[in-house]
C-alpha cells in the first residue's frame, strides 16, 4: 500500500457514491413500485447483499407487507408479490422499541441479525416476547437459515416521523457478517430511502390531483384525452374496439336553482357512482367527469353491442335518481359503421352528436352513433357536417 492509499477514506468514498447513485435512482422513479424496486436494488449493491427487501408496516392490517425482493430469491419469493406479509407482532422491535426510542428524542437505528441471533447493534425487545428472550428474533433466525443466508441487516425506514416499514438486505451463509458500520449505513441509507419514498408520494399524489375530478373523484378530461389516444392507438395497431358514451345529466340548473348548489352537487355525486357502478359492469373502463354536467365512459376492448347495453342500463339507473330528470346518452363506437376514426376528436364529435340527439328527443334510452344507415345516419352526418354553426339546433362539438 502507498503512503497515499487510505482504505478507510476509500470505503468512505465508496459509500458516499452509493448514497448518491440511490438518491438519483429514487428520483427517478415515477410509481411507488418503482421507487420501492430502485430502493430494494440500491441499498442491496450499496450493502454488498446478496438479497435485499423493502416492506410497508400496514397499520390497519397489524402486517409488514413485501412490496419488492431483489437479487438470489429463495423459494417461493416473488421479485414483485402479490401478497407475501409478516404478522408485526412478530417483530416487537417495529412496534416497541423503535417508537420507544423515538419518543425518547432519539433516531431510529438498524441492527444486524444472524441465523444464530442478535449480531450488533441488538434492539431492546422485550425479555419474555415473540422474539424469545433479548438473543434477536427468532422469526428472522429461522428465515435466514431455511433461505441459505447467514446474516441480515435490518432498518426501519421513517416517514413523517411514523414507522412507515423497514429495508432488508442478508448475505449468503458463509459470508462476512455484517457489522455495526454496516448497520450504521444501513441506517443512512434507510434515511435516503424514506425522502425517495416521500417524494414518490408527493408525485403520485400530484398526479391523482391532475387527473381527478375533484367533486366525483372520477376522471377528469385530461385523463380521458391520455387514455383516448393510448386506445385509438391500440384501435390503428391490433384494431381493438373503442366505444366512447357521452352523458348529459338532465336537470341539474333547475335543482342548482331551486334547491341550492349543495344538492346539485349531491346530484353530480349521486350520478358519478352510478355511472362508477354501470362503468365496472365493463372490464378496464375509464370512468370521467368531462366538467359540469357531462359525463362519459371510455371502454377498451368490449364489442360495441355490450358497451350498448350498459348505457342503456345506465339510463335506467338515472332514471331512478330522486333529484334530476334522468340522463342524455349518446354512444360512438368504433365496432359500429361509423367510418374511419383517426382522431379522438371524431370520436369525441360523434359521441357528442349522439348525445345532442337523445337530448333533443327527451330519449330515455342511449342514441347510437351509426346504426341507422352507417354513413347515412343522421347522427354521422351531424358530426361530420363542418364546424360552423348552421342553425339554432346545430351544437358547437368539443375540438
Amino acid at each position: 500500500m502507498t503512503e497515499c492509499e487510505d482504505p478507510v477514506a476509500g470505503e468512505g468514498d465508496a459509500r458516499l457514491r452509493a448514497v448518491v447513485e440511490l438518491a438519483q435512482a429514487m428520483a427517478a422513479a415515477h410509481t411507488p413500485r418503482e421507487s420501492a424496486h430502485a430502493a430494494a436494488l440500491g441499498v442491496r449493491q450499496a450493502l454488498g447483499g446478496s438479497f435485499a427487501a423493502i416492506s410497508k408496516w400496514e397499520r390497519e392490517l397489524g402486517k409488514l407487507r413485501v412490496l419488492v425482493n431483489t437479487g438470489e430469491l429463495a423459494e417461493g419469493e416473488e421479485e414483485f408479490p402479490d401478497d407475501e406479509s409478516y404478522p408485526v407482532h412478530e417483530f416487537p422491535e417495529i412496534v416497541g422499541f423503535l417508537h420507544e426510542q423515538w419518543a425518547g428524542g432519539g433516531e431510529p437505528s438498524a441492527w444486524v441479525e444472524t441465523a444464530e441471533g442478535v449480531h450488533a447493534p441488538a434492539p431492546r425487545v422485550p425479555e419474555e416476547g415473540p422474539a424469545g428472550g433479548g438473543g434477536g428474533n427468532r422469526q428472522r433466525m429461522a428465515a435466514l437459515r431455511r433461505r441459505g443466508r447467514g446474516c441480515c441487516v435490518v432498518a426501519p425506514i421513517v416517514l413523517h416521523g411514523r414507522a412507515w416499514g423497514e429495508l432488508y438486505v442478508a448475505r449468503r451463509t458463509g459470508e462476512p457478517v455484517f457489522g455495526r458500520a454496516d448497520a450504521d449505513f444501513a441506517s443512512v441509507l434507510a434515511a435516503v430511502t424514506a425522502a425517495g419514498i416521500a417524494q414518490t408520494e408527493r408525485l403520485a399524489e400530484a398526479r391523482r390531483l391532475a387527473f381527478t375530478d375533484a367533486l366525483t373523484g372520477l376522471a377528469n378530461r385530461r385523463a380521458v384525452d391520455m387514455r383516448l389516444d393510448e386506445a385509438l392507438e391500440l384501435h390503428r395497431r391490433d384494431e381493438v374496439v373503442v366505444s366512447l358514451v357521452v352523458c348529459d345529466l338532465n336537470g341539474l340548473k333547475r335543482v342548482n336553482d331551486s334547491r341550492g348548489h349543495a344538492v346539485g352537487d349531491r346530484l353530480l355525486e349521486r350520478f358519478g357512482s352510478v355511472l362508477s357502478l354501470c362503468g365496472a359492469m365493463l372490464p378496464g373502463t375509464l370512468v370521467a367527469r368531462l366538467g359540469g354536467d357531462e359525463f362519459c365512459l371510455l371502454a377498451v376492448g368490449p364489442p360495441a353491442d355490450e358497451v350498448v347495453k350498459v348505457a342503456g342500463e345506465l339510463c335506467d339507473r338515472a332514471g331512478e335518481l330522486d333529484l334530476g330528470e334522468g340522463v342524455a346518452v349518446g354512444v360512438a363506437s368504433t365496432g359500429d359503421p361509423i367510418g374511419p376514426v383517426r382522431s379522438a376528436r371524431r370520436l369525441f364529435r360523434l359521441a357528442d352528436a349522439a348525445q345532442y340527439k337523445a337530448k333533443a328527443a327527451r330519449s330515455g334510452e342511449p342514441v347510437i352513433a351509426g346504426r341507422h344507415g352507417g354513413k347515412d345516419d343522421p347522427v354521422v352526418r351531424l358530426a361530420d357536417a363542418p364546424d360552423r354553426r348552421t342553425g339554432p339546433e346545430r351544437r358547437r362539438f368539443r375540438r
